[in-house]
């Protein structure tokens, strides 16, 4: 059982909002799908780090979700700002069952175990953004996740849609957290074109930060461990 992540898959079966408009998302969910297929077993855990479907409400993602749940594995889903289909975590979890929707699970203030593990994570804030309410809301997420993770036991691997760390700065707020429950191994999306030369990928403050948005890693899901 392998764990494997990528972010950003910008899906958008039941809406017109074609990605092909921007340079390197050309057949991007065919692409993605082909490396799905050959990497993914179904006994492996793909985590998604967010803005997954431009559905602007859940019933307008559901041919994306159809179409990720027909993948092998099984996919722990977190939000991203694009993911305007959200509402609450209860909310999804019914609609996915109501559906038929048996490989997808959500992160959101919640933890899951593998092997020696534990996989945590929250949508997070970037430096550049100045809404302490949405600042405080995401630290609190986090810390539960990485409480959530502590009960089960094991290591935290820790998952954002936001980059808690972007060129020469940094969220202060979420890194104090990671330190303070020794997290080692972080992974971001949300960072697309011209930005991705400016994102970190290695280690900062003890910390190894890792991009993992689609057209970063050119719609190939990162193996993990």
């Amino acid at each position: 059982m392998s764990l494997y992540t990528i972010a950003d898959l910008h899906l958008s079966f039941g809406v017109d909002k074609p990605m092909d408009v921007f340079h390197g998302w050309e057949n991007h969910a065919e692409r993605l799908e082909e490396n799905w297929r050959r990497l993914i077993d179904p006994d492996d855990i793909v985590v998604i780090g967010g803005d997954i479907s431009w559905g602007l409400d859940i019933s307008e993602a559901l041919e994306d979700f159809r179409w990720i749940d027909r993948l092998p594995g099984r996919k722990l889903l977190l939000k991203g700002n694009h993911d305007l289909w959200f509402s609450t975590k209860t909310k999804v979890e019914k609609y996915f069952a109501d559906n038929g929707i048996t490989s997808l699970e959500i992160l959101f203030n919640n933890a899951f175990r593998y092997g020696d593990y534990v996989i945590c994570g929250t949508r997070g804030w970037m430096n550049d953004q100045t809404d302490k309410k949405v600042l405080n809301r995401e630290c609190g997420r986090l810390r539960l996740s990485l409480e959530a993770g502590k009960k089960l036991g094991g290591e935290p691997i820790v998952f954002f849609h936001y980059p808690p760390v972007f060129g020469s700065g940094d969220c202060p707020e979420i890194i104090e957290i990671l330190k303070e429950y020794d997290v080692k191994e972080v992974y971001y999306g949300h960072i697309h074109g011209y930005r991705i030369s400016h994102a970190i990928n290695g280690p900062r403050y003890g910390i190894n930060f890792h991009l993992v948005s689609g057209d970063f890693l050119q719609f190939e899901p990162k193996f993990i461990m």
